[in-house]
């Protein structure tokens, strides 16, 4: 899933390439991609694009005030194309979910690997009626994220490191591979409670997130969008990196298997040298 980094650098990337352009057409491949209705996607056609911004993980494309809001989730991705196809797609018969194209000749299509179907897109007059938008936190890379507010989130969370990390409604953002990568840095068990932190512990995290995410970003800015999902994974620490050496210590890294993911760590960088258990009992084995 693309998080905050690659979220970034496509929109560095879109900006540089939508400055000046107008849409002069829109196509939809998948009726289920779009969660509105009014704006009709025939709004965009002939408006300048006027913006590119991110939310969290949403990238919002301004085109004249009326705005294209997507989220890639995780298996959605962009593919950009300085000289789209003449060709349109219809809905139920390609694989991409949205295409737009610009009046240079460019655009780029939304596509979706897999069954499961979670690429959103929204076509609204104010991208804060988004609802995954409206109930975001605070972005960990604003101005005003300072450890000061950081240490105020943890005060009284009585909640794993690791689903707090990734909770949007707390912290936007950040998901599976980065929470793993910040509290590798930080060296702290995902299953440690945010409220049991001292205070040096708090500052560590917070170090170790703005350090972990400001890198990420500044390895990903410039790349061509074709390439993030390579760079993403060749500078994870340890998330998915199950069974490789960790880079810090030499020990194994490790994973906890979940219904539907999984975490990785190093148990001498991040639990004291203990293996943790499975999801049944989020213990240390014994």
């Amino acid at each position: 899933m693309p998080e905050l980094p690659e979220v970034e650098a496509l929109v560095m990337f879109l900006r540089d390439r939508l400055a000046d352009r107008a849409v002069v057409g829109v196509e939809v491949g998948s009726i289920s991609v779009l969660k509105t209705f009014d704006p009709p996607p025939q709004a965009l056609v002939g408006a300048p694009v006027t913006g590119v911004a991110r939310h969290g993980k949403f990238i919002d494309i301004d085109c004249g005030g009326t705005h294209l809001v997507f989220h890639l989730a995780r298996a959605g991705w962009l593919r950009w194309s300085e000289a789209l196809p003449a060709t349109v797609i219809r809905p139920g018969k390609s694989p991409i979910a949205l295409r737009v194209r610009l009046d240079d000749g460019s655009g780029f299509d939304l596509t979706e690997a897999g069954t499961r179907k979670r690429l959103a897109a929204y076509l609204v007059h104010d991208p804060a009626t988004v609802p995954g938008i409206a109930t975001l936190g605070p972005d960990p890379l604003g101005d005003g994220f300072t450890g000061e507010a950081f240490a105020a989130i943890l005060a009284g969370q009585r909640v794993q490191l690791k689903g707090l990390l990734r909770n949007q409604g707390v912290i936007a953002g950040i998901g599976n591979a980065y929470s793993d990568e910040i509290l590798h840095v930080a060296r702290m068990s995902p299953f440690a409670l945010a409220a049991s932190l001292a205070p040096e512990a708090v500052a560590a995290l917070y170090a170790a997130l703005r350090d972990t995410l400001s890198g990420a970003v500044a390895a990903a800015s410039g790349k061509p969008a074709a390439e993030l999902k390579d760079a993403k994974r060749a500078g994870m620490r340890v998330h998915g990196r199950t069974g490789a050496a960790c880079p810090v210590c030499g020990d194994v890294v490790r994973e906890v298997s979940f219904a539907d993911s999984s975490l990785q760590y190093c148990a001498t960088c991040q639990t004291g040298g203990k293996p943790l258990a499975d999801r049944r009992t989020s213990k240390f084995l014994k």
